[in-house]
């Protein structure tokens, strides 16, 4: 089965988070996006692994991703609680780190796609239809 069709819910959280920075930061790009992307994979990678997060510099706005993000991926291992989400009755069932790996990997892949085919912003103009 595929990601999208397996952990849909999920992808929708994360796309989430990227949508809710980009609210607050109009200036953010699709490459920001892809930054973070990266480096949450990166490091979720090296922990699956057994090793630790490396240290990387990203731009600001990636940054500002990543943070986000990982907030959301955290929430679903199982391992943070936001509030933002409803309820401690409405937490779902923790997910493992191999499939948060997945997800950012498919997020990766959609980001460079629609960033080809629509420009700068075309991976968030095209997120942003589909969530509130």
């Amino acid at each position: 089965m595929a990601v999208e069709d397996q952990y849909t819910d999920v992808l929708q959280n994360i796309e989430l988070s990227i949508v809710s920075v980009h609210k607050d930061e109009p200036k953010l790009l699709d490459v920001d996006v892809i930054e973070a992307l990266e480096a949450l994979i990166r490091g979720y990678s090296l922990e699956e692994q057994g090793r630790g997060w490396p240290s990387t510099r990203l731009s600001s706005r990636a940054a500002l991703v990543v943070e986000a993000c990982k907030q959301v991926c955290e929430w679903r291992l199982g391992r943070a609680t936001i509030s933002t989400f409803g309820d401690s009755r409405a937490v779902p069932p923790p997910i493992s780190v191999g499939t948060v790996v997945q997800c950012l990997k498919r997020l990766r892949k959609s980001a460079r796609l629609w960033n080809e085919r629509s420009g700068r912003q075309g991976y968030l103009e095209y997120i942003e239809q589909f969530l509130p």
